[in-house]
């Protein structure tokens, strides 16, 4: 059984397995993309937007540990009801931060892809953990 089965979601989890959105491989979803959407393009990324993403990032990774662990435990018929719930939340910690889906996964795409915009994410989520 799928963590997240919603297409939007399984770039946001695949970016946690493992820290898989470090390495550039990118998710299946990303690789059916052509190119990111304009708003990710690492020419106009302003910085408001890669702060939003790595916030988003830190509470996203945190919902998946919660997430996966409660669908561990619980029983069959409860783990569908856990994955919609698990759905939600991972969608508002995105939305929260004044990003739509589309561009979070675009953003994290292009961190997959480009070191530059990878080392500037990092780097805020460090400063947010140094807060």
């Amino acid at each position: 059984m799928r963590l997240f089965p919603k297409p939007l979601i399984f770039p946001i989890a695949a970016a946690f397995l493992t820290g898989a959105w470090l390495l550039p491989t990118a998710s299946v979803n990303a690789q059916q993309q052509s190119s990111p959407p304009a708003t990710a393009q690492p020419s106009n990324l302003s910085e408001e937007k890669l702060d939003a993403a790595a916030a988003a990032l830190e509470q996203v990774a945190n919902l998946k540990d919660e997430y996966e662990e409660r669908i561990a435990s619980a029983s069959p018929p409860d783990r569908e009801k856990i994955t919609e719930e698990a759905n939600s939340a991972l969608e508002r910690a995105v939305t929260d931060q004044g990003l739509s889906l589309e561009e979070y996964n675009s953003i994290i795409v292009l961190a997959q892809n480009d070191a530059g915009v990878r080392k500037r994410l990092l780097d805020r989520m460090d400063q947010e953990k140094k807060q």
